[in-house]
This record gives structure tokens, sequence and C-alpha cells, in this order.
């Protein structure tokens, strides 16, 4: 069950999401109940849309400055800047409650050494290694893994990176259970933080975004991205001038996405 997309869920009338927020919890004992909200506080945004060896994210800079500088308040790290170091230095320089990573991953069967989460160049976050990188001191109140299968296990790592992060000390984790779209997870992430602004309950964000998808509210259209409220449109890269989606409301867009630990 562990690779169910359980927000895609249908009873041939609706939804699951329709009706419920929802959050996978890999142990309770290992949960931290207590409530923080995030209004107010920064996010470390970081990621890469250029790759050596894989296919280039036209979408990742356009995300990366949304989220950090237009529906929340931070610091951005992009391509050359996308960095072990980096990461490492700016949680220990500052303790931010959110961090955002935006780059390629691959959660792969077996030895936890065969996972990653790609950085600038050839470096690499391992499976293995996140307990290394310090996200529970202080904890990371929420992780948002916008990349591949980063939500995805095995009976060795239950949830894959999400959940390993959880069990290191990490509040929630925001993750991917499948291959993800560049545009659908642009117009996925900006609806989570703009509803993450109006809501108090991550889960509830989570759910908010996905259902604003669903019901259409979110469409690609004349090198722009057009969401619900009253954001504004996000001007596409010129990469990305030619898509034309009118409908992103299919739950390959939005059901693999999920929120890992506390829905708090």
């Amino acid at each position: 069950l562990r690779s169910l997309p359980i927000a895609a869920l249908h009873d041939g009338k609706q939804f699951l999401i329709e009706n419920y927020s929802l959050s996978l919890i890999p142990s309770v004992s290992l949960m931290d109940t207590n409530y923080r909200p995030l209004q107010d506080t920064k996010v470390l945004a970081m990621g890469a849309s250029k790759f050596t060896s894989e296919s280039p994210l036209p979408a990742v800079p356009v995300e990366l400055e949304t989220i950090s500088q237009e529906l929340w308040q931070g610091s951005k790290f992009i391509n050359e800047e996308f960095t072990r170091n980096n990461l490492l230095n700016e949680r220990k320089n500052y303790p931010y409650p959110i961090i955002h990573l935006a780059t390629h991953a691959e959660f792969l069967p077996g030895l936890p050494s065969t996972s990653y989460i790609q950085l600038w160049g050839d470096d690499k976050i391992r499976l293995d290694q996140i307990r290394e990188l310090g996200w529970s001191q202080p904890p990371v109140d929420l992780l948002v893994l916008s990349a591949c299968k980063t939500a995805m296990g095995d009976k060795n790592a239950e949830l894959g990176f999400a959940g390993l992060a959880v069990a290191a000390g990490v509040k929630s984790a925001l993750a991917s259970i499948w291959y993800v779209s560049d545009e659908g997870t642009l117009g996925l992430m900006t609806e989570f933080y703009t509803h993450l602004n109006n809501t108090k309950i991550k889960a509830e964000a989570l759910r908010q975004a996905q259902l604003a998808m669903l019901r259409g509210e979110v469409v690609i259209a004349g090198g722009e991205l057009r969401g619900s409220g009253t954001r504004g449109a996000v001007v596409l890269p010129s990469a990305l001038g030619d898509v034309e989606n009118n409908n992103l409301s299919h739950p390959y867009y939005w059901a693999g996405f999920t929120m890992i630990g506390s829905p708090w």
C-alpha cells in the first residue's frame, strides 16, 4: 500500500480529497504532534534546472523565485549555488522552518546508497545521508521535495526520502510517489504555498491545492500559469512558452504528492 496514491481514491462520485485532508504517518511514536504556525516564517528554496546526465527542468527557476520571493519570504539558491555546503551552511546560519528542494531524484530498491536527490554537478544526497544534514537541530517543520519518487520506498526504507526525513526529525514532508510533470509540479507548488498562507494545517493546504487543480482552476495558457485566487499569473520561461495545458485536473498532475508525518 506504500505506493498507493491515497488522494486519487474515488468512490464513483468523488475523490477522497473532496472530503478529507490526508497525511501518511509512518510511526505515531516518531511524530511531533505539537502545532507550530508557519505563517511569517522563512523558506530555504534550492534546486537545479540544468543537469549533466538528466533532462532539464525549466520550470524550477520560476518555482523557486515565485515561492521564495512572492508567495513566501526566504532565500533561493539555483544551479551552481545548489551545493551540499550551501544547504548545510544556510541551515546552520538560520533555522529555516521550511526547506524546499526542486530537482531530480530517484528511489531505487535495495541499498540506500543507490537512491539519491540530485545536487548541482555530480553531487548527490544519498538516502543513507539524510541524517547527516542536521534537519533535527532545530527540527525542520516542513520539507518539500519537489522531485520524482521521493515518497516511494521499499521494506528497507518506508516512504523513501520523505519517510526517512521524518524519522530523522523533520516534522512533515511533502513528496511524490511517481515521476512528476515539470509544469504540473509548478502549478501544484504555487497553489500549495498560496493556501499554506491561508490555512493553519499543512495537509489542508495540500488538499486545497489539489482541489484547485481538480476543478480546473490551474491552467497553462499564453505562456502563463494561471491559478486560483488573486495572486496573479506566473510568467513561464521561454522553454515552456509553447506549452498549452488547459487541463491539469487529471490525478496524474496532483495525486502523486503526499504529506508524510504530521498533518499539522
